[in-house]
């Protein structure tokens, strides 16, 4: 199976988010990727202040763009993230949606950005509540895990996904270029690695609004932990690889790791 991974700077706009990544979509989709992840917030990446006026309930217009998508182009969809609201919470929510628009998944970012680094100040938690549960979801065949940014930066949660019998991990990302530049590839051929999944993960890129730099270089790996895929750090577009089902059992059997 192709799967893809969506590089993207992206606005405040959300009209112009979806237009863009329509068209890329479109594209990977033409390329025969059968699975196609987004970044993070492809909705609307503004600062702070800006993330209340934008929030929406999960039935909310990302999902049915999301659906339309998936439907238009016949791939299953993971649709980065968007700030979901649920009463007076605000989440950093993954939807997985299939080839016919049915909604496979949500999953709540469990890890928040608090940091203090020069390049890369954040409270997300000032924002944000955090989700709660690992989720692992069905797509033509294969199990699916679902994480977000720094997540990334924890293995237990992948390591639990690969508990659930993930194939493959997709990791939508604003990663930051502060520290992207030493981490971003290190961990993530890491979590690939010592899961013995595929990691899909889909960046944006380019300086936010928010003022923050960030990283690019979205990445397809496979379970040896080779890059399969690399968008570079500077630019909208999307990269295609094949799930190699045979190559994954191959690696599993010869060098058995608990799953």
């Amino acid at each position: 199976m192709k799967v893809a991974a969506v590089q993207l700077k992206c606005s405040p706009e959300q009209s112009d988010n979806f237009s863009r990544a329509a068209s890329i979509v479109h594209s990977a989709s033409q390329q025969g990727a059968e699975l196609v992840v987004l970044p993070e917030l492809f909705a609307s990446l503004g600062r702070t202040s800006h993330m209340r006026e934008v929030a929406e309930p999960l039935d909310g217009p990302t999902l049915a763009w999301a659906q339309s998508a998936a439907q238009a182009n016949n791939c299953a969809l993971i649709a980065g993230s968007f700030i979901e609201r649920d009463g007076d919470a605000l989440f950093n929510t993954s939807v997985a949606v299939g080839a016919d628009g049915s909604l496979l998944g949500r999953y709540r970012k469990i890890h928040l950005f608090d940091v203090d680094i020069e390049g890369a100040r954040s409270k997300e938690s000032d924002t944000f509540s955090s989700g709660t549960d690992p989720v692992v979801v069905d797509i033509n065949g294969l199990r699916v895990g679902l994480t977000i940014c720094y997540d990334l930066r924890f293995p237990e949660l992948f390591r639990a996904e690969a508990d659930q019998s993930a194939d493959i991990i997709v990791v939508p990302a604003a990663f930051t270029e502060a520290t992207g530049r030493d981490h971003w590839e290190l961990l993530l051929r890491a979590r690939a690695v010592e899961n013995q999944t595929m990691i899909i993960a889909a960046a944006q890129w380019g300086t936010s609004p928010d003022g923050i730099d960030r990283y690019g270089h979205s990445l397809i790996i496979d379970a040896w932990g080779r890059v399969l895929a690399d968008a570079g750090p500077d630019n909208d577009t999307v990269v295609v690889a094949e799930f190699d089902a045979e190559l994954q059992a191959d690696i599993r059997k010869r060098m058995p790791l608990s799953h």
